[in-house]
């Protein structure tokens, strides 16, 4: 059995807010390759020209890697 992770990082941005753009991104990793688990590890924001505002989360997922 594999005690083996591969660590991939990736940023999220929603407008919508920090926990959406944190599901996307777990989520659409989930798709590609089963999760094993997460950490947010850097969060900010900022405002667009049309003066929204945008969350922007970078995580960090942890893959087993295969048998």
């Amino acid at each position: 059995m594999s005690k083996t992770f591969e660590v991939i990082e990736r940023v999220g941005i929603s407008t919508d807010g920090v926990t959406e753009a944190i599901k996307e991104i777990v989520l659409e990793a989930n798709n590609e390759n089963k999760v094993g688990w997460f950490e947010v590890v850097e969060q900010r924001g900022r405002v667009t020209s049309e003066g929204k505002v945008e969350f922007q989360v970078k995580v960090r997922i942890g893959r087993k890697l295969k048998e």
